[in-house]
């Protein structure tokens, strides 16, 4: 959707990013109009999510789906979803609320999550829906109201939170639904459970936004959407929440 930004390596080419970086930073006039939410650099993330470097046992406690290690947390049930061919997101679904996460190709020095933010919100105003920005538990986040057709055809909104955070050539997003959305106080553990995400990018070349690809546990139970399982209740990754239903998606119970 974008390109990287060339650079000819000169000095002088090299002190105009610099005066570039220092404007923005600044707020100053010479700025252009929400430069300074574009362009900057990931901010710290000692609370995580966590890169794979970050990390000595990424696979402890957590699920490996390859581009990404999910937190398990009792109770829960964990899918996964698809787009083609590839494995594209992780939706963790715990009672009555669900993140979904999605981890993206990001450039090397400069964090997305602001551009991405405006894109979301244009395309959800768009639609005609109400959006709200505000900072929250894991940082700038947008609270929506999207428009949604009912089972009995009548017009009404969903409540969801688009959260996101950048890292070092990556960046993490969550979708947040259900009463998570709906309470936000009530959404601690799946915030628990986006910051305790490992990211695990690869060093291969990507161009930013392209999706981080999953991949299914070598021990996973393939279980398409809508069918029970009689040990379903019984295991780990088991939330009951046949209501909140994802487009294309494999549930792994474990």
């Amino acid at each position: 959707m974008f390109g990287r930004r060339k650079k000819s390596g000169s000095a002088e080419d090299e002190a105009d990013e610099v005066r570039e970086a220092e404007q923005v930073a600044d707020g100053t006039e010479d700025a252009a109009p929400g430069a300074r939410r574009m362009n900057l650099p990931p901010a710290p993330r000692p609370d995580g999510p966590w890169d794979l470097s970050e990390v000595s046992q990424p696979g402890e406690g957590r699920v490996d789906l390859g581009g990404i290690f999910v937190p398990g947390v009792e109770g829960m049930e964990l899918r996964v979803e698809v787009a083609g061919d590839a494995i594209v997101a992780a939706t963790v679904v715990l009672r009555d609320s669900a993140v979904q996460l999605q981890a993206f190709a990001a450039p090397k020095k400069e964090g997305i999550w602001g551009e991405v933010r405006d894109e979301i919100a244009s395309g959800i105003t768009q639609q005609g829906g109400v959006i709200d920005e505000v900072e929250g538990p894991l940082g700038w986040e947008l609270r929506a109201q999207v428009p949604v057709q009912l089972p009995d055809g009548a017009n009404g909104v969903q409540l969801v939170r688009f959260v996101g955070v950048d890292g070092p050539r990556w960046f993490l997003r969550g979708v947040i639904s259900g009463q998570g959305a709906v309470q936000p106080e009530a959404a601690g553990l799946l915030e628990t459970v986006f910051r305790d995400t490992v990211v695990a990018r690869g060093d291969g070349p990507m161009a930013p936004r392209d999706p981080i690809v999953l991949k299914l546990p070598n021990d996973a139970q393939m279980v398409p959407e809508g069918v029970q399982q009689e040990d379903q209740e019984s295991s780990k990754f088991s939330g009951g929440m046949g209501q909140l239903q994802r487009g294309p998606e494999i549930t792994e119970v474990r």
